[in-house]
Order: C-alpha cells, then structure tokens, then sequence
C-alpha cells in the first residue's frame, strides 16, 4: 500500500466513511511464510503446521477474551524453529524431528546464550505440539532451564561516550532532529523507542517546558539541551505541513495519523553507533544505583521488579561498617 493509499485509509477510517483494510494482516501474513519457506524441506511441514496451531490458537483466545498471541510473538516464534531446523539439517545432519535429541537442543541454546530462555519457551511449545501430533515420541526440550544470570548483562556507553554523543545531538547541525531527538531523550531521561516514536504535541507543555512520556504518571521537566532538540524536531515537522499529531514524522506518516513504524525508529540511532536500547540502558542502571529503585520505578511506571536488575553486584565501600 503507498502514501496515497494510506492517506485516504486514515482519513476514511477516522471519519467512519469505510472500514479498515486488511493491510497488516496480509504484511503479517507474508513475514510469517518467508519464515516457514526458509526450513529446509523435510522438517517445513511440522514448522507449517505449528504455525496454523498458532493462529487457531490466537483465535481462539480473542473469542474468549483472553490475550492472543500478537504478530509479533507469532513470528519470533517460527523464526526460532526456522533457525532450529537450519541447525539441525545444516550441522547436525537431521532432517526428521523425531531425531532431534537433548544434546542437540543444548547445542542450538549455546549459539545464542542471552536468547536462551526465550528459545526454550518456543522450543516448549513446538515440541509439546509435535508431540500431541505424533512427529516426535519424547520432548528433548523437557526438563532444560536457563541457567542465565538475572540481573543486567547488557553492554553500556562509557563517560567520554557519552561526551561525545551529547555534543553530537546538542551541536552537530548535520544531524537528522529525529535522531537527536531519541538519543538525548534515551541518554538523559531513559526513554524507550516506543516513548519517542508515541509521543504528541498534545503531551508537550510549552510554558512548563515538560513531556509526557508513556505510561508515567507524571511529566517529565526537560533540560535546556533536551527542549533544544525538540524544538528542532518540531521544527522539522512543521516543514513537512502535516495533520499528524506525533512530533517524530516521516514521509510514510506525514499523510496519516500513525507514528513513525517500528523498523523506522529501531535505524534512526545507526549513525551514531549506538543503539537506542543501549543508550537508556546506561541511563536507568546509573539511576537506579545512585537513587532508591524503588523511587526510579515509580517515576518511569515501571513494576518495582524492573528496575532490581540493574543493581550493580557490589556493594560501595563507603556504605559498609568499619572493622
């Protein structure tokens, strides 16, 4: 579907003159047979069947009110059992999933160890699937656990890296506003991607120079630096003249009232070297070791559970008794 097309749809929709099209569900539909067309031959007609498992399942859910499986999950689940059946056909030689055993199991989990206990919650599922339908006698996966640490193992910018990007977004005129925009909101306020890419001008006030970031229950002030790269992003968006709403527009959004797409902000960080998941780790671990968690969650509406694993595994020095 173009930019025109999309433009009539919202404006369509919003006015209640026509109903919605099919749009995302055929695009889903689509990501999810590349994924199953990617297993090798012998072992496609499990992982197809998987998937129909899986969307009978989703409506069954949303008949009963429960919650469905999204898209999202659905896909990351048959990208999971097509790099399983890659593994298993390419370097294990196995082109049956009745062959598959425990060890090979453990050798796919050791591939990817921060994955592994997502892995092991599809690779559950499938196989408990495969055997209700007779494809395997036993579960390989069964009595496996992930044996991964459980608090933060994620890398996180240095001081003079974060220097250096902090004059980048406050004075490189090269610089896209959007960029600029998610990186100083992520490095000094830890917001996430979502909370960017959802924010309005609504959620903007002016005089008190706050935002309203996503489900926190209070604005958030901005800095002189923070509130200088939002006006250049409003900026940016006042030359595109659109009636989208979102301060982070582009020109797929700029004719609807959608924010900006996922796969749009996940790239918006590439230039400066640093991912957007990265950047507000490094925020939230410096906030939650140098204040209460407890206080950290409450500010950014997080479950108090959230914000633990950031805790350094130390204790400061200057904190213990004397001997």
């Amino acid at each position: 579907m173009g930019s025109l097309a999309r433009a009539l749809e919202a404006f369509f929709t919003a006015h209640g003159l026509a109903m919605a099209t099919d749009q995302a569900e055929r695009l889903a539909a689509g990501r999810r047979q590349r994924r199953i067309d990617a297993v090798p031959e012998t072992l496609k007609p499990a992982v197809d069947a998987f998937a129909d498992f899986m969307m009978r399942s989703r409506e069954r859910a949303r008949r009963a009110g429960t919650r469905p499986r999204s898209d999202g999950t659905i896909e990351a689940a048959l990208a999971i059992m097509r790099d399983l059946a890659r593994f298993l056909a390419g370097e294990r030689g196995k082109q049956d999933w009745a062959l598959t055993d425990v060890h090979d199991i453990e050798a796919f989990l050791a591939g990817s160890p921060k994955a592994r206990k997502r892995r092991l919650v599809v690779l559950g599922q499938f196989f408990r699937f495969a055997r209700s339908r007779k494809i395997v006698l036993v579960d390989p996966s069964h009595g496996l656990t992930s044996r991964g640490p459980s608090g933060f193992t994620g890398a996180t910018l240095t001081l003079d890296q974060q220097r250096v990007l902090f004059r980048r977004w406050t004075t490189g005129p090269a610089v896209h506003p959007h960029e600029a925009l998610l990186g100083m909101l992520a490095l000094l306020h830890g917001a996430s991607s979502r909370e960017v890419k959802m924010l309005q001008t609504a959620d903007l006030d002016p005089h008190a120079r706050t935002a309203r970031l996503g489900d926190r229950p209070h604005p958030v002030p901005l800095d002189p630096a923070s509130w200088a790269v939002l006006e250049r992003c409003l900026a940016h968006r006042e030359a595109q003249r659109t009636d989208n709403l979102h301060v982070m527009v582009t020109r797929q959004t700029k004719s609807g009232r959608g924010p900006a797409s996922t796969a749009y902000v996940s790239h918006v960080l590439d230039a400066c070297g640093f991912p957007p998941r990265m950047i507000r780790c490094t925020r939230l671990l410096d906030l939650v070791n140098t204040m209460d968690p407890k206080l950290v969650a409450a500010a950014f509406g997080m479950d108090p559970e959230a914000t633990m694993i950031y805790l350094a595994d130390h204790v400061d020095e200057g904190r213990l008794p004397e001997r």
